[in-house]
């Protein structure tokens, strides 16, 4: 019905930036906007029907945030006209466009919706140049390997999540957000050197973060293996994981530990041997392995799946039965 397109229009435009909106689906417009509040950041989840958008020097005249937006296209394709550019993106990359100058914009959904993940930041938050940054508005950037992929994953999830934070959790997810966003434009740019110190660092940190997690399970997964494959030194490595109250060793076994714990309480791993399941993490031996987990959990890993298994035994007798009245 019409009268959903005219909400959808005014919330996008509340939660986001005035613009004029047209669709060819308006009498019966389907679409939904999750936006995800973190203060100076936002991030929004969007599906829509094919639309077109404009943003005009007179909505600039009268409102202003003075801000970035990135689109990580997940359906379809957006193509916008912005600072002289004509540019397509399809699923899997980003664009990146600016909010003060006017651009004209088409949606084209390949099924029934295009669906992406929107982030709005201010340009005073952005530490890279002005003059630098401008070089990317509107250009299609690549988002399935390296930063683009980093950055992918991260969005993704973190609108996935949205339900479970806290409002504690906020400042530090702008925080998170606006580190891999700059770390991402910085690498298009090639301009890493201009980026902060602690911005640098904390990107990195992500970047290496997603390595091991990616890697968990190659039992030759260690700190020497990991400052390589970031060309960094050894010692650099450490140094950023000073702030992270653990070692490089520790965090790599403190992530591949509760992968196993994970999997020894599924029960649809119930009839896997322990010591394939520490394996398939890549530790090397059971006995090795059997004495890290009760370090840790405070159990063998044995004990502790035979544990969930009698808790879900006990929490099975206790379900209602089949057919019976509810009260």
């Amino acid at each position: 019905m019409t009268e959903r397109f005219g909400s959808w229009h005014d919330m996008t435009t509340r939660a986001l930036i005035p613009s004029v909106v047209r669709s060819d689906h308006e009498a019966d417009f389907r679409a939904s906007a999750r936006v995800l509040d973190l203060g100076a950041v936002d991030v929004s989840a969007l599906a829509y029907p094919s639309l077109e958008t404009r943003r005009t020097t007179k909505l600039i005249r009268q409102s202003d945030p003075d801000s970035y937006q990135l689109m990580l296209n997940l359906r379809g394709s957006h193509r916008i006209l912005q600072a002289g550019r004509d540019t397509t993106s399809g699923p899997g990359e980003v664009m990146f466009f600016d909010t003060s100058r006017p651009w004209q914009g088409w949606a084209s959904a390949e099924q029934d919706t295009v669906r992406g993940v929107m982030v709005q930041v201010p340009r005073a938050l952005l530490p890279l140049p002005a003059n630098k940054v401008d070089r990317l508005t509107a250009v299609r950037l690549p988002a399935r390997d390296g930063m683009g992929a980093l950055l992918s994953g991260y969005l993704t999830q973190l609108v996935a999540g949205a339900a479970t934070y806290t409002s504690a959790d906020g400042a530090r997810l702008a925080t998170c957000t606006l580190d891999l966003l700059t770390a991402f434009l910085a690498h298009h740019l090639d301009a890493a050197s201009s980026m902060p110190p602690q911005t640098h660092h904390r990107a990195l940190l992500m970047k290496i973060h997603a390595f091991i997690q990616q890697h968990l399970g190659d039992p030759d997964l260690s700190p020497g293996a990991v400052a390589a494959a970031h060309h960094i030194s050894l010692r650099s490595l450490h140094r950023l994981f000073q702030d992270q109250d653990t070692t490089v060793s520790g965090w790599i076994r403190a992530r591949r530990l509760e992968r196993c714990r994970r999997d020894l309480a599924d029960p649809l791993l119930s009839n896997q041997p322990i010591h394939a399941l520490a394996a398939r993490w890549g530790f090397a031996g059971p006995a090795h392995f059997s004495r890290a987990f009760r370090a840790v959990y405070g159990l063998g890993p044995q004990d502790y799946r035979q544990q969930h298994q009698v808790d879900r035994a006990s929490r099975g007798t206790h379900r209602q039965a089949p057919g019976t009245p509810r009260q």
